[in-house]
């Protein structure tokens, strides 16, 4: 497909970060194998579901006598369905393209990197001063987003990186709007955005070229990885656990909430806050693709956010995002779930205020605060920031209402989203209280005392129709008035046989 051309008609903008769940229904013997059939569902729909057949990922141990035996494919199953649900809620692994693959064939069969070599060729055609020195291959998370190290031809010792992005499902910006906002972002000058070399895009992508930094991203520095390294080695397993020192999180986080700041007070919607997106440059931070929103690509942490109705604008995602980012920068590693209950020992109880404000059960329930809250909080608000460059980005108005509309559409779908999951998990929790042990007993209780109620019932009511029946056969009541000369009938007993 050309650079130039649109995108297909119809083509579906899936949403890759909603969770994919995976259930072992049932399992069949071919030959000499065991064939495990699952079903994988997308989100909370029971109809976006679909089965497949096989696997293709490594698996528990084999057994190389008895492999066919009921109670081995019973017990290989059980293990089977424990490593999926591994590997379903690692958030790491879940996002990954050969688990979307083999999930998802349907939705994941291209070849991404080729679709992204095809584009930048396409490219390359009109702006030859540009050259491909190799794919950087999985370097980052996103599935249909690729990179590219780059030179000039003329300096050929300067490294570049290109990235290529398709569209995500938020974009609601017409092609007009979203081409020349991407062509803007190399205007964009902030001491703490990463500059933007060159930029383009079409109605279906957009292409954006930066400088090459070998001292990698924040993230890189948090795990001592190397920046080149595919996401997964970077990031999934680390080899050693340690947070960064207490200056550098207060500092880091000062300017990183400085620039959320000011994109906020521009009216720019950002909603993709996380450690890989923040280039390290010596000792400061710069914030990486702003483009994202543009493109209508969903959050790293979108999972976590839309299960919070109260996390339902694009500037309390950047503050939960920044949660996320101070815990990681706190402890080395990402928090096991969201809400956090507790919070390990961190350098100074400043730290844990600023991330009780935004991780904690309450914040959740309750909301995020603001930016400029955050940045009154102890932790921040001692922070002396050196620099000399003025921010510039200059949006024109036109463009800035085109920006809003496309921001409540963002934050209009996840809202939506939020209550649909907020509706099963009610239906779900009702489902499960009337299924437990506790209130089988309750509702068999309750049966036993219905059953004999109606027995008593039943006996008052056979006992009045029986009293009533001798009553009136005993006195006579109905037998007809007679004259003196008249001689009186006898009177007849009933005898009502038991029942």
């Amino acid at each position: 497909m050309a650079f130039m051309e649109k995108p297909p008609a119809g083509k579906v903008l899936l949403d890759d970060t909603v969770p994919l769940t995976a259930a072992i229904e049932a399992s069949q013997s071919l030959q000499s194998h065991t064939e495990y059939i699952i079903r994988v569902q997308r989100g909370i729909s029971v109809e976006n579901s679909w089965q497949i057949a096989g696997l293709s990922l490594p698996l528990p141990p084999k057994k190389l006598i008895g492999n066919m035996d009921r109670e081995f494919i019973a017990e290989r199953q059980k293990g089977l369905q424990n490593y999926l649900n591994v590997i379903t809620t690692n958030h790491i692994l879940s996002n990954c393209e050969l688990v979307k693959k083999f999930l998802d064939p349907n939705n994941y069969s291209a070849n991404y990197t080729e679709i992204a070599l095809q584009q930048v060729s396409m490219f390359f055609r009109s702006e030859p001063k540009w050259e491909v020195v190799e794919p950087l291959k999985d370097i980052g998370w996103r599935i249909r987003k690729k990179y590219f190290l780059m030179k000039i031809k003329n300096q050929p010792k300067e490294r570049l990186v290109l990235s290529w992005a398709d569209l995500g499902p938020d974009k609601y910006l017409s092609d007009k709007d979203f081409q020349c906002l991407i062509k803007l972002l190399p205007s964009c000058l902030h001491p703490y955005i990463y500059r933007v070399t060159f930029a383009t895009a079409n109605e279906s992508s957009a292409l954006l070229i930066r400088m090459f930094n070998d001292k990698g991203t924040l993230k890189d520095l948090i795990y001592k990885a190397k920046p080149k390294d595919p996401f997964l080695k970077k990031y999934c397993n680390p080899k050693k656990i340690q947070g960064l020192e207490l200056q550098q999180i207060k500092t880091y986080g000062r300017q990183i909430l400085e620039v959320l700041k000011f994109l906020h007070d521009k009216g720019f919607p950002y909603g993709h806050l996380h450690a890989s997106n923040v280039m390290l440059d010596g000792d400061t931070c710069r914030l990486l693709d702003l483009e994202n929103s543009l493109l209508g690509l969903p959050s790293f942490y979108r999972s976590y956010f839309s299960q919070f109705r109260k996390i339902n604008t694009l500037e309390s995602m950047d503050v939960h995002c920044f949660g996320h980012l101070l815990y990681e920068m706190t402890y080395g590693r990402p928090p096991d779930s969201v809400p956090v209950d507790s919070f390990p020992p961190a350098p100074s109880m400043a730290v844990v205020a600023v991330l009780e404000s935004t991780l904690s059960c309450e914040a959740c329930k309750n909301g995020m605060p603001t930016v400029s809250r955050l940045l009154q909080m102890p932790l921040f608000s001692d922070v002396l920031l050196t620099t000399s460059e003025k921010p510039q980005f200059k949006i024109p108005t036109k463009l800035k209402e085109a920006l809003r509309i496309a921001k409540e559409c963002i934050e209009k779908r996840l809202i939506e989203e939020q209550k649909q999951i907020h509706q099963h998990r009610r239906l779900t929790r009702a489902q499960s209280h009337h299924g437990s042990e506790e209130e089988r007993k309750k509702r068999k209780i309750l049966a036993r005392k219905k059953s004999k109620r109606s027995a008593v019932e039943n006996n008052e009511e056979h006992s009045a129709k029986y009293s009533n029946s001798n009553n009136s056969a005993g006195s006579g009541a109905s037998s007809p008035l007679t004259s003196p000369s008249s001689p009186t009938p006898p009177s007849t007993a009933v005898e009502h046989a038991p029942f």
